[in-house]
């Protein structure tokens, strides 16, 4: 499980910090130019000159894996001392950060790895602890030191904490950590039972459930859509890279970040209220990235309704509730009531009218009342029992932590 606190190291360690992003940028850039070449080189034709790619990197040398990368950091160390500035254990998660990177690109079979520019690397992880590094309101971390952090929710009582990961935010003048912490228990996945609610997401509404229950959408980056282009004109009259232009480019950075954290904070806020009517949500499927390619992409992109949909995910998991997907094909073309298909809608038409039975609905609240019978249809409908897996039980200290939780948010 993972915690995020906001931290606050004084300048020195900011200093350092931010020459430790940089020296993890270019070792990461030098593994994949190392790749790249390797690859370049067997690409060049073996019966005929050419015009093009020769053989860079001889035929006997063998394909620069992860595990190869990790042996020669020994020796880029020896030739460039400024690596040794950095912890051991992180240059190494930057070789295995680098080497994920490029298995991921061939499973998916696209979106080969790129250079990270200045700046572009903004995150770097302390894999493992030998002690406690939390002591008190202070961070330990390896040759930084300690760091002041907010630390709002304390670590329960019996998690250990297993790696830090250090995030810079808004062009390094906001610190964050991701604690991973971790527990010998089986927590019990929710079950389907009680009472359920679909939900479906648009422009015009935020969300409508089946109860016909509406949320309004909370438009942030239009809002401050002004001062954005107020402050975007100021840089672009600034000498680029110079002092004044650094400060007006960190004064964007802390409005987009002021938007992201906004529109987070409604979508917990939001699942929160949901969770709070019922125990079984389902919600549609739809893929949003295609959606926001469109005509109507800054509204989409603004909603944030994947965002949305993961944070909804978390929250029902950690308040016991059952959450689930189901398919969104015509949902807005069948009457919930009798069952016709009605055909296809114009996106101006905001109203559901049945021809064979004639119920009269809007068409957000029609197509979440099809969600929400497509949802229970695809549940067992005796309803489920929760019950511990075969392999652990929760403890008792632990169960009571969770416990809290829930009831907390259940009454916030």
């Amino acid at each position: 499980m993972n915690m995020t606190y906001r931290i606050y190291p004084d300048a020195d360690q900011e200093a350092m910090m931010l020459q430790w992003l940089e020296t993890c940028r270019q070792l990461y850039n030098h593994c994949l130019r190392d790749l790249k070449d390797w690859l370049n080189s067997r690409k060049c034709p073996i019966d005929r000159c050419s015009l093009y790619k020769e053989y860079i990197v001889p035929v006997n040398i063998l394909f620069p894996g992860y595990l190869e990368h990790k042996r020669q950091l020994t020796q880029w160390k020896k030739d460039n001392p400024w690596l040794k500035d950095v912890h051991s254990q992180v240059t190494q998660d930057v070789v295995k950060r680098m080497h994920n990177t490029w298995e991921a690109f061939k499973k998916r079979g696209f979106g080969f790895p790129r250079f990270k520019k200045y700046g572009q690397f903004r995150s770097f992880l302390f894999p493992q602890f030998k002690d406690n590094p939390l002591t008190g309101y202070q961070l330990k971390l390896p040759k930084i030191g300690s760091v002041l952090i907010e630390l709002h929710r304390p670590i329960p009582e019996g998690f250990v904490i297993k790696q830090v990961r250090v995030l810079s935010r808004a062009r390094g003048t906001k610190w964050y950590v991701v604690i991973t912490v971790q527990c010998d228990i089986a927590v019990p996945e929710p079950m389907p039972r009680g009472r359920g609610i679909g939900v479906d997401v648009g422009l015009e509404k935020f969300l409508t459930t089946s109860d016909n229950f509406t949320v309004k959408p909370a438009k942030f980056f239009r809002d401050l859509q002004s001062r954005l282009k107020e402050l975007q004109r100021k840089l672009s009259r600034k000498k680029k890279h110079s002092k004044n232009w650094e400060r007006a480019s960190v004064k964007i950075a802390l409005l987009h970040h002021r938007i992201a954290n906004s529109r987070k904070n409604f979508h917990f806020q939001v699942a929160h209220q949901l969770c709070d009517q019922a125990e079984m949500i389902f919600v549609e499927d739809i893929d949003f990235r295609v959606a926001a390619k469109g005509f109507l992409s800054k509204s989409m992109l603004d909603g944030g309704f994947g965002q949305f949909r993961t944070i909804l995910q978390w929250v029902c998991w950690k308040r016991d509730k059952y959450f689930a997907k189901v398919d969104h094909k015509y949902s807005s073309q069948i009457c919930p009531n009798c069952g016709t298909h009605t055909g296809k809608k114009p996106l101006s038409q905001r109203q559901h009218i049945c021809p064979e039975c004639g119920y009269s609905t809007t068409r957000d609240h029609a197509a979440a009342e099809i969600l929400l019978q497509r949802g229970l249809a695809s549940v067992p409908s005796d309803g489920g029992e929760r019950k511990l897996p075969d392999n652990g039980v929760l403890s008792g200290s632990v169960r009571d932590w969770l416990g809290k939780c829930r009831y907390r948010n259940a009454l916030s």
